[in-house]
């Protein structure tokens, strides 16, 4: 919290939906990214140090150097459009008294049901059908042809029961008749819509899930929580879904597992070091592979700027932060 300021300005690195940006205007001054190009780590450093706040997004590398390039000349806010902030330098942002806003809660469901359609593309094989009638190699219907898995009855396995994870379980355990345990590091114990037992580790998910969604949040101690070892310990057709981050699996370990037909497949929507997709994930068999697509509903985007704007009027009314990042 700090006192108030008239007029600020804001950085914002992508284009946001209209309403979004519209409602930014009502009450900053902004800089918009108008060719919604990926910026340099200078023109970051340019932005946040002649402006009040910078917006930026996951896809924006905020570490020390833009930090302090802010901390020196204007910038008092980071107001992240996103929930995850991994890509930004906390550590660097609390030693140069600059505060960090996000934006949970409006995402959840975006999330979850692009979730589900991940779980059900696999399960039905639908990206390879896609992929073998675009390129005209289907000869027609045939008893064999294609055959996937029904998902009632099957066993969801959540690792990070937050929001997300709980939105996800309940999708799947109430409309499509799933089985749900999950890992969480605290106790969860307002889950009552539906069945769900919570394991004591992440390796007892893994052994007994068919099919295994991530939705912790990104940081040291979830680093590759999916790792080699615990998907040696999948069973031989259980799938991979990932909504979270991509540092939150082995990328390498996954892509071997799948081109070795030791696990049954793979459904991410992140990546580690996205844009750029490790060409073994692309070559691996049996994935669907998206981009990023989590939170993509027009709804979802706006009300994730909309967010921004209520985070960042807070603070430059001298209020605290609705959403701050600790």
């Amino acid at each position: 919290m700090q006192s108030k300021i008239e007029n600020p300005t804001i950085f914002v690195t992508r284009r946001w939906p209209a309403e979004a940006e519209e409602a930014l205007k009502l009450y900053f001054n902004p800089t918009f990214n108008y060719d919604d190009v990926p910026l340099s780590a200078e023109q970051l450093s340019e932005g946040f140090s002649t402006h009040d706040a910078l917006a930026p997004t996951v896809s924006d590398l905020i570490d020390k150097k833009v930090i302090a390039a802010g901390a020196a000349g204007r910038g008092r806010l980071i107001a992240n459009y996103g929930v995850g902030v991994n890509h930004i330098d906390l550590t660097a942002a609390k030693n140069a008294n600059i505060s960090v806003s996000n934006t949970p809660g409006v995402l959840t469901d975006a999330t979850a049901d692009l979730t589900v359609t991940l779980i059900l593309m696999l399960a039905r094989r639908a990206g390879e059908g896609e992929r073998e009638l675009r390129s005209r190699n289907w000869t027609g219907w045939r008893p064999t042809h294609l055959m996937g898995r029904e998902v009632r009855g099957k066993t969801l396995g959540i690792i990070g029961m937050g929001r997300i994870g709980k939105a996800v379980g309940q999708r799947a355990a109430l409309g499509f008749g799933m089985n749900i345990i999950f890992f969480n590091r605290s106790k969860i114990r307002d889950i009552e819509d539906y069945p769900a037992i919570q394991l004591d580790n992440v390796d007892e998910v893994c052994r007994r899930a068919d099919f295994i969604s991530l939705h912790c949040a990104a940081s040291p101690e979830t680093f590759k929580i999916l790792s080699a070892d615990r998907i040696s310990m999948m069973k031989h057709d259980a799938c991979v879904i990932n909504t979270a981050r991509g540092d939150v699996i082995d990328e390498k370990a996954l892509a071997l597992a799948l081109k070795r037909r030791k696990i049954g497949g793979a459904g991410l929507d992140v990546f580690d070091g996205e844009p750029d997709v490790d060409q073994a994930l692309i070559d691996a068999p049996n994935t669907v592979l998206l981009p990023h697509l989590g939170s993509a509903t027009l709804e979802t985007r706006t009300a994730m700027g909309l967010k921004v704007v209520e985070n960042a009027k807070a603070f430059f009314d001298g209020k605290p932060l609705i959403d701050p990042v600790k």
